[in-house]
């Protein structure tokens, strides 16, 4: 570095690095293309670097370029953070983040956490879709995405931010008419609820040892609110998070050693927006709260 850093420059190189384009970055900035031309060129002449290949069909960052971007997003949010805390507000955010969650954690982990957003970023609007697909960041159609498996993808960035328990739970009133399993082999004994299209109970109980055909299942179902409403009711012996069974205080445990291998919970995101200051508040918000309510929830 031959000159004195500008940080200046950030900006406009995260933008363009984002947007693929000076037009395209401009448009976010609201500058113009010269300028950001200009910067970029400035920002390459201080780290004697190359940072964009032009072609035809825009700029290409170049492998320098995608090492730097993540130090990069650490300064302009570092540099976000210190106006917010200087001003105490959160005007800078204004807007909407959709998020997509499955059902489960958008039913009962997301709420209290969202409403703790409100009461820290006013001003950010949320949309929370409940959905249990996983392409929504593909298509662009959701900002933040929770789910229970980590994706593939290389445009997609996941943190697994927690893992909720999994068990066997029954209402009294099942276990008092049925009676209550004492070891694995006995559940076969009785009525089970379980997946439709889904496989991580059966799979779940395969390695314990416990191979369960579908027909054994005298009830499927992939909604979980249904489901979880049908063992409340004391239909039979079903699988659910512990938090969850936690809500309903006539569930009992069924063989408490039974453990169905946990869910994890990935907080993912798709490479191109996680600079995105609206977007990265309420990222490091959910990283940094959801794990935190899955406990209190567990201990309540």
């Amino acid at each position: 570095m031959k000159t004195r850093f500008d940080w200046q420059l950030i900006p406009s190189f995260l933008a363009v690095l984002q947007q693929g384009s000076l037009l395209g970055a401009a448009r976010q900035l609201g500058s113009s293309q010269p300028t950001l031309g200009r910067h970029i060129s400035e920002l390459e002449q201080q780290l004697g670097v190359a940072l964009f290949e032009r072609t035809g069909r825009g700029l290409l960052p170049t492998a320098m370029a995608l090492q730097l971007a993540e130090h990069a997003e650490r300064m302009a949010e570092g540099a976000f953070q210190l106006n917010m805390a200087a001003t105490g507000s959160d005007t800078l955010l204004p807007g909407v983040v959709r998020i997509t969650a499955s059902q489960p954690v958008a039913f009962q982990l997301l709420p209290p956490v969202l409403s703790r957003l409100r009461e820290r970023y006013p001003s950010i609007r949320i949309e929370l879709v409940a959905s249990n697909t996983v392409d929504n960041l593909l298509q662009r159609e959701a900002d933040i995405a929770l789910r229970m498996v980590q994706p593939a993808q290389a445009s997609l960035v996941a943190r697994k931010v927690a893992e909720i328990g999994i068990g066997a739970y029954a209402h009294r009133d099942y276990l008092a008419r049925c009676g209550t399993p004492k070891q694995l082999p006995d559940l076969l004994a009785h009525a089970l609820l379980g997946e439709d299209q889904g496989t991580t109970i059966q799979r779940g109980l395969q390695l314990l040892g416990l191979d369960v055909p579908s027909e054994r299942f005298v009830l499927r179902t992939d909604d979980y609110l249904v489901y979880w409403a049908t063992v409340c009711s004391g239909m039979g012996i079903g699988f659910l998070s512990d938090h969850m069974a936690r809500k309903a205080p006539d569930l009992l445990p069924v063989l408490p050693n039974l453990r169905i291998p946990a869910y994890p919970i990935w907080l993912t995101v798709h490479r191109e927006i996680r600079g995105n200051r609206r977007v990265r508040v309420v990222y490091d918000h959910l990283a940094e709260d959801l794990p935190l309510e899955l406990a209190r929830q567990l201990a309540g």
